[in-house]
């Protein structure tokens, strides 16, 4: 099943590097944004997740804060 997967990303954020690497080890497609770039996607991140901390992972309306890979795959559908 294919997942609306996007990301909220800084480009010194080492969580966010993981969970990109993570999501292309398992060849699962995703929308990643860089909220330092982009101010409407920020104002997004800060609107779904209360927060200015990244990564914020939204996959398919729910919203992960940080990376924690055993949610992650699970929301995404990526088997163990």
């Amino acid at each position: 099943m294919e997942h609306n997967i996007k990301i909220y990303t800084t480009p010194t954020c080492h969580y966010c590097k993981m969970t990109k690497e993570f999501l292309d080890e398992n060849n699962v497609k995703y929308e990643a944004v860089d909220v330092t770039q982009d101010e409407t996607a920020r104002n997004e991140m800060i609107e779904k997740s209360g927060q200015m901390g990244v990564p914020v992972i939204d996959i398919d309306g729910q919203v992960l804060v940080g990376f924690n890979k055993e949610k992650l795959a699970e929301l995404a559908g990526i088997s163990a």
